[in-house]
């Protein structure tokens, strides 16, 4: 481990010990997935989705607007906290580049909020799920759960293309887990006619 993953490890766990979390379950043993960050209620989920990375030695990514990248040192700032920037103008566009992103890489963990916001949410958005489709590589569940003070990765799965049946594992898995806000957390839903279903199909 060289003194850059040391001295995150540390941080992350310094940071989980002071506000007395602990972690659950360890790193997925896939080369590339799509990590589930949920719930997403708040900005603290970022420092504390660093700390639980960090301190699993993992080197998880993230994807945001590809103007904020543009700015030499905001960018830079950015990318050194795992940001990748990606052109996601259309929601088919979307899928489709961050996929890519995915199929271009050997080894990659890329972190998805499907609730796509901090803001209150009436349910999932279904982008992670055909990102994972689209690039053949398996979901794995993270959360952060304020409740019981943990955080971490729990199942891998790969996706079947049903998503009404995957969003009842979904579901089961997340039932229990409380965000920062939990009045803020979307529903596990597909919701009205149509809406999982993948983006140009």
């Amino acid at each position: 481990m060289n003194l850059l993953r040391r001295t995150r490890n540390a941080v992350g766990r310094a940071w989980l010990s002071a506000f007395g979390w602990e972690i659950e379950g360890g790193p997925p043993n896939v080369p590339k997935a799509v990590v589930v960050a949920a719930p997403h209620t708040s900005n603290w989920d970022l420092p504390f989705t660093l700390a639980v990375s960090w301190a699993l030695d993992l080197d998880i990514r993230w994807v945001g607007k590809h103007s904020l990248f543009t700015v030499p040192v905001w960018g830079a700032f950015l990318r050194g906290l795992g940001g990748i920037g990606v052109d996601r103008r259309g929601r088919n566009d979307a899928v489709k580049s961050i996929a890519q992103v995915l199929k271009d890489r050997d080894r990659l963990l890329l972190l998805v909020p499907p609730e796509g916001t901090r803001s209150q949410a009436r349910r999932w958005k279904t982008g992670f799920y055909w990102i994972a489709v689209e690039s053949e590589v398996p979901v794995v569940l993270g959360f952060l759960d304020y409740g019981r003070k943990r955080g971490g990765l729990g199942e891998v799965f790969h996706p079947t293309g049903d998503i009404e049946a995957d969003f009842e594992r979904l579901r089961a898995f997340y039932g229990g887990i409380r965000g920062k806000f939990p009045s803020l957390q979307g529903a596990i839903s597909l919701g009205e006619d149509g809406a999982g279903a993948r983006p140009g199909a």
